[in-house]
């Protein structure tokens, strides 16, 4: 039984991915339009190949190098193995190769959604779906079977072989090694998270500056010469990021609840790793259920609600997953469990995971309320819009300001209520339940860009306006379902690097976290301040490359003729190239601070200082990422409210208005907000968590300790006794020295 359970996950993996080549293959089989509009796509299916073979180039590198110093590493304590580099390499590749599965069926879908809207709106619907469903099952379909076929060998080879137990350190080892391969998933997600939203931004910014604003033309005008990188951008930033992204928070997630898992003791049917295993398999079976969720998403005809469709499909899949999740932990888990002296039972661990997707489904309808078209958030920047650009600028700081107060609370309540039902495996257990439908999520969210990418081809081609309208109620619903999928992966990201926080504090072997020591308190306020200066290169970043694409667009509405009068092609290429230089230069020096910064304060100062920055990054991070993902948000929306017109005190006002003029400022300013700096929160708070567990056998307390660690650790104790010896009073002293 035991053995075959273990099978039975990266089985469900291949299912996912076999799902996928069908679902991949009826996408090719659609049509692709005319002969202009397969030229365009052609452009944009280069620029983002050209894109991720530079950044594989670079990545390439890092690998080896990471690689080689995880081997040397693993030579140096008892519970590692220099394997680690082998697993690091295996989930840099998987996490590339996620990222490029996503890219290459958005740049076949976006056109094929364009010429599916020529016919209706369920068809376009069905096709950018479809697309977006390719990516979700390949990320989640590659994790499980990533993480389910290195744990059979991983546990073959360091604890069946050894004739082990489950709760010893040879078991300890297998997962210290298999952290590696989620080491390496975050690594290379942070670096396509960060390099792809510097790419998309300075693209989208460069083309809204010069060609809306200035030049008075379409967004996706085919005389702007940046509108070929910007819908390149889309892929390489919101698809090919947005897959690496979740392929390394799904496999942290599971990670960490493997890690927190090996602590309990389990009278099981499985030789006691079931709770090492649970996690695997719901997530297995999350395929499965977001694969019958994906069914439910369809409309009738051209009036049918998208939001509504997406939402059921979604819905279902969550509470498939929830009914399921029963069954699952009362087979496989005894009645009774403990985790570091905190005792639940089998049925807590179930409450736990059904709080997780509760938690997930109330951060997307949060994030949906703060970044939908028609709610009060997204009205408040419209009408804000019609006193000028800084009143704009406000309206959306403020709501991005406001959109952290309800998902905080919603995730505070979460967390204290997984620990009251199972403790630390609780928290663990109910990440893992909210990831479980990852491939549904991802779904959501990446058919967004395809149609995106779907309504700028339509654009350029000038096809008739109920095309283009068409397409424009799918990227209306997709800017929404993207804010509500960073929403849902910041808190899930919250509740694992909370997760690997604990499992990191059990490896390193410290009882607690003590801010009352000046050098923690330091590190806490070190760490909170890591998140504003990630953000501020990664947003500087944009802004000198959209710089850059603003000079070459005047240049070329300048120097080439012919262009405004459709009678010169751009030189689409060189906004390409632009952008490309400048995320690969600009990618780096962020992603080094999340890497070096643990390492640095962990051999430097120990385990508890690196713990209390941890801390300071987490809390930090969260509410940087749910601010910047919102507010930029919300700003977009805003925008989009002009295309079919908005009241401001009684008239009603279009695009190129002074207030629409408006809310495209606010849109610019909120673009490297909710594409570039927002989302890479939760990479950096789970990459520093993973570097910290990684490292943790390294500096751990049982090898390390301080002067300070020193006085604790040897006690004094005088004993002084009077006694009256012949009739005078003797005074005598016992020592006693404790360890």
């Amino acid at each position: 039984m035991e053995q075959a359970l273990i099978y039975v996950v990266p089985a469900l993996g291949l299912v996912g991915l076999l799902a996928m080549a069908v679902k991949s293959a009826w996408v090719n089989k659609q049509a692709t339009g005319d002969a202009n509009m397969v030229e365009l796509s052609g452009y944009i299916a280069k620029g983002a190949m050209a894109f991720l073979k530079a950044e594989w180039k670079i990545l390439f590198y890092f690998a080896i190098i990471a690689g080689v110093l995880l081997a040397w590493s693993g030579t140096l304590v008892e519970t590692s193995s220099p394997v680690i580099a082998i697993s690091f390499v295996i989930g840099a590749v998987f996490s590339a190769f996620a990222g490029y599965i996503g890219m290459n069926i958005a740049t076949k879908a976006n056109v094929r959604t364009t010429q599916a809207a020529r016919t209706s709106l369920k068809q376009a619907l069905k096709v950018s779906f479809t697309g977006g469903s390719v990516m979700g099952l390949g990320v989640a379909g590659l994790a499980v079977l990533g993480l389910g076929s290195l744990f059979i060998i991983f546990y073959n080879m360091y604890v069946v072989s050894q004739g082990a137990g489950v709760n010893g350190t040879e078991m300890e080892t297998a997962l210290e090694v298999l952290a590696g391969f989620s080491l390496g998933a975050e690594s290379i997600a942070l670096f396509a998270r960060v390099g792809g939203g510097i790419y998309t931004k300075a693209a989208d910014v460069g083309a809204d500056l010069v060609g809306k604003v200035e030049a008075g033309i379409p967004e996706d005008d085919v005389r702007n010469p940046a509108t070929i990188a910007d819908n390149v951008g889309d892929n390489v930033g919101d698809v090919a990021g947005m897959g690496a992204d979740l392929f390394g928070s799904y496999v942290a997630t599971i990670l960490a609840t493997m890690v927190l898992g090996r602590e309990i003791v389990s009278v099981d049917n499985f030789g006691g790793i079931a709770p090492i295993l649970l996690p695997m398999v719901l997530a297995g079976l999350g395929i499965i259920f977001s694969i019958m969720g994906m069914a439910f998403v369809t409309v009738k005809d051209d009036k049918g609600d998208v939001q509504k469709a997406l939402n059921m499909g979604n819905w279902s899949s969550i509470i498939f997953t929830g009914i399921a999740s029963y069954f699952v932990v009362m087979h496989m888990l005894p009645e009774t469990l403990s985790i570091r002296g905190y005792e639940f039972t089998n049925m807590d661990v179930f409450y736990a995971i059904i709080l997780g997707l509760i938690v997930g489904t109330l951060m997307s309808i949060i994030t949906e309320y703060y970044t939908a078209m028609g709610k009060r958030p997204v009205l408040t920047i419209i009408k804000q819009s019609g006193t000028g650009h800084a009143t704009n600028i406000i309206g959306g700081l403020s709501v991005g300001m406001e959109s952290t107060v309800l998902p905080i609370l919603v995730l505070a309540g979460g967390i204290y209520g997984a620990y009251e039902f199972a403790g630390l495996y609780g928290v663990a257990i109910a990440a893992a339940g909210m990831m479980a439908t990852t491939a549904m999520q991802l779904a959501i969210d990446a058919f967004g860009p395809i149609a995106d990418n779907a309504g700028g081809i339509a654009e350029m081609s000038q096809l008739p306006e109920e095309v283009r309208g068409r397409t424009d109620i799918l990227d209306a619903v997709g800017n929404t379902t993207a804010a509500t999928g960073k929403g849902f992966a910041i808190a899930s990201a919250a509740l694992t690097s909370l997760a690997l926080f604990a499992a990191f504090v059990g490896i390193a072997g410290i009882d607690a976290i003590d801010i009352y020591k000046a050098d923690v308190l330091a590190g806490l306020f070190v760490g909170g301040m890591i998140p504003f200066i990630f953000s501020s290169l990664a947003i500087a970043a944009v802004g000198r490359a959209a710089m850059d694409m603003v000079n070459e667009v005047r240049r070329q509405f300048r120097e080439i003729p012919g262009i405004m009068e459709y009678k010169a092609k751009p030189e689409y290429e060189k906004c390409v190239e632009i952008s490309t230089k400048a995320s690969i230069r600009e990618m780096i020096l962020p992603g080094a601070i999340a890497l070096i910064s643990p390492l640095i304060v962990g051999f430097a100062f120990g385990p508890e200082v690196l713990g209390g920055m941890l801390a300071g990054v987490t809390v930090s991070g969260v509410l940087m990422g749910m601010f910047q993902s919102n507010a930029g948000g919300a700003w977009d929306n805003a925008k989009k409210s002009f295309e079919k017109g908005v009241v401001i005190n009684g008239e009603t006002f279009y695009k190129k208005s002074e207030p629409h003029k408006a809310s495209v400022t606010g849109d610019t300013v909120g673009d490297p907000f909710k594409d570039t700096s927002g989302p890479s929160m939760n990479i950096l708070i789970k990459l520093m968590s993973i570097v910290a567990l990684v490292i943790a056998p390294h500096i751990s307390e049982k090898g390390h300790h301080t002067m300070a660690d020193a006085e604790q650790i040897i006690k004094k104790e005088v004993k002084k006794e009077i006694k009256m010896v012949d009739g005078k009073k003797i005074e005598t002293e016992t020592i006693t020295i404790t360890k």
